[in-house]
């Protein structure tokens, strides 16, 4: 009984979190433009045909239409079955470390939101404010009704998640003097610190700057960027935060250990 409850709960949350990625790939894509992500109903963005329900499913529709529109032929970006399989993804390993707890239910709307964010900055290079500001609130609220982080550790988080940023971005805007970094990354660092408390927050951050100094490398040395080109940070941040909800106890009991 136990184990087909596991199997229940995983193949829901799997599709749960497609369903929840397709719907991320709307965001992804209006909220930049400042558009509805309600209205109109989901179109192609070439011909602006509506796109009808069995064109919309997650990953399927994307296979079985290879990757095109079925009407005006134009190619659909490999963003939105990526997104999809990620969020996905992530739901399920999210259940599979915290199992059918209230963290888990937490964690996949946390989720949900840094992948929203990743790829907005990865498109445009902007961290929407209409998602990092409600979600600081949001998690510091949290942090009064849930066991697992009390609202003390949930105000440090947002103010050393934030304090970091913002510290490193003033002190590299002395160095190099231009912006080091953006005020959306501030305030991403602060929603992350809300949902985890300031321990958490602490290694996201120490794997995101290790992260993105280790692919800004492999990026100038393989040519694909120069060193005066701007690489956004945001996504190295919710890389991080990942790595650390998911193996964030045991990172901390690997170096206490030392």
């Amino acid at each position: 009984m136990y184990y087909e409850i596991e199997i229940i709960s995983i193949v829901i949350l799997s599709l749960l979190g497609l369903i929840v990625g397709s719907f991320s790939n709307v965001c992804i894509y209006r909220i930049p433009r400042n558009e509805s992500i309600i209205f109109p109903a989901s179109h192609c963005p070439k011909c602006s045909t509506i796109i009808r329900p069995f064109d919309n499913i997650p990953l399927l529709s994307y296979i079985l239409l290879k990757g095109r529109c079925r009407h005006c032929k134009s190619k659909i970006s490999i963003r939105y079955p990526v997104v999809e399989f990620l969020t996905g993804l992530t739901y399920l390993i999210i259940y599979l470390v915290y199992g059918l707890t209230i963290q888990t239910l937490v964690y996949i709307i946390l989720s949900s939101a840094l992948i929203i964010i990743a790829f907005i900055d990865l498109n445009q290079q902007i961290i929407p404010d209409v998602i990092s500001l409600p979600g600081i609130v949001i998690g510091f609220v949290i942090s009064f009704f849930v066991p697992y982080i009390s609202f003390i550790n949930s105000a440090l988080g947002v103010v050393i998640g934030g304090g970091i940023i913002l510290i490193i971005g003033l002190a590299g805007s002395v160095i190099f003097k231009k912006e080091a970094m953006g005020g959306g990354d501030v305030k991403l660092a602060a929603m992350i610190g809300a949902f985890l408390g300031w321990r958490y927050i602490i290694i996201s951050l120490f794997l995101g700057f290790f992260l993105g100094a280790l692919a800004g490398i492999i990026l100038i040395m393989s040519k694909i960027k120069k060193r005066e080109d701007v690489i956004p940070f945001g996504p190295f941040i919710v890389l991080g935060s990942f790595i650390t909800l998911f193996w964030g106890e045991k990172i901390i009991s690997w170096y206490l250990g030392f």
